[in-house]
């Protein structure tokens, strides 16, 4: 039987577009996802960042639960040193209160941005133990009595919602947090070269049922994949290059939009940036993206995928989930 997929959401703003259409677009595939057959959306938190409008993941989910019925929405991530892990208890409390057992709370230790950007936001320590002693208190808030394990705080609006949290992770030490845990683990595969191996092998090593935040009795672990499906692999391909352009703009510390897409091979002859992000992908016609996720998912032994999908033109991206759930589901 296939993996779950499910989908990670940045709100990428195209060259020429804003913030409010790329919500609307957001909206528009959370809909389209829930009909579909998608396991969860995430919205991915990010700051200071030209091109992207997943900022306030809280308020995304909100609207994207609000237009679907079936499909989990969540955070991927939560990046809890920018925040105060009880605002992050009431505001996930109030979204369960609201949406029944939908939401899902995925937290990272990293700040999403850049060390100046980091500073002015910066709540709570990203240190590994501080980490861990945020997410012990985060689950005493969302427990039956909805207290703090560090001190008598009481968070009424998260109390017995027992709001799934997930650590978010890219390196070993991620993996072993998510394991001595007990929690699940969504790895950030879809921007890794290397080295995804050990971080697997870590966090199934690692897995502590005992562990008074565990919910589970057997590792669980969620992998990300860039995806594009079109009808041929010419045009995933040719369509792909916006995601591409977005890591090479990074790579040179160019701030812009998402920009439109090119012909591959003029890219390739334009810049020679690293694009070791492209090699954990699946791209191509609905047959060789099948084939590609199945190796992937072979490959990890990854219980569920999270797609990543960048392109510059909405319709397209929802031409890819369409195409990509009649090959999957």
């Amino acid at each position: 039987m296939a993996v779950p997929l499910s989908i990670l959401d940045l709100v990428p703003i195209s060259e020429g577009s804003t913030p409010r259409a790329a919500i609307d677009a957001s909206v528009s595939a959370a809909r389209l996802a829930d009909k579909l057959g998608y396991e969860r959306l995430w919205f991915a938190e990010h700051h200071n960042t030209e091109g992207v409008a997943s900022n306030a993941t809280a308020l995304l989910i909100s609207e994207a639960a609000a237009a679907t019925e079936r499909i989990r929405v969540g955070s991927g991530g939560v990046m809890l040193p920018n925040h105060s892990p009880l605002m992050v208890a009431e505001q996930y409390g109030t979204l369960a209160s609201r949406f029944g057992d939908r939401i899902d709370l995925g937290l990272g230790r990293a700040p999403g941005t850049d060390p100046m950007t980091a500073r002015a936001l910066a709540r709570s320590s990203g240190e590994p133990l501080e980490f861990a002693r945020n997410i012990f208190d985060l689950h005493g808030w969302f427990g039956e009595d909805g207290v703090a394990r560090s001190a008598p705080i009481l968070s009424p609006v998260s109390a017995g919602t027992n709001v799934p949290m997930w650590v978010l992770g890219s390196s070993v030490n991620g993996a072993s947090i998510a394991g001595q845990l007990g929690l699940p683990f969504a790895l950030a595969s879809h921007f890794l070269s290397e080295g995804i191996g050990q971080i697997i092998d870590e966090y199934r090593r690692s897995f502590a049922t005992e562990a008074p935040t565990a919910r589970l009795q057997a590792p669980y672990l969620m992998a990300g994949i860039n995806v594009l499906v079109a009808p041929t692999d010419e045009e995933a391909e040719f369509q792909y290059t916006t995601a591409m352009r977005r890591v090479m703009d990074n790579s040179r510390g160019e701030r812009r939009r998402l920009q439109p897409p090119v012909t591959p091979a003029t890219l390739k002859a334009e810049d020679g940036a690293d694009l070791a992000y492209a090699r954990v992908r699946a791209v191509g016609s609905p047959e060789t993206v099948k084939a590609e996720l199945e190796t992937f998912v072979a490959a990890t032994g990854a219980d569920e995928l999270i797609i990543a999908t960048y392109a510059f033109e909405p319709s397209v991206r929802e031409r890819s989930l369409q195409l990509l759930a009649d090959l999957w589901f």
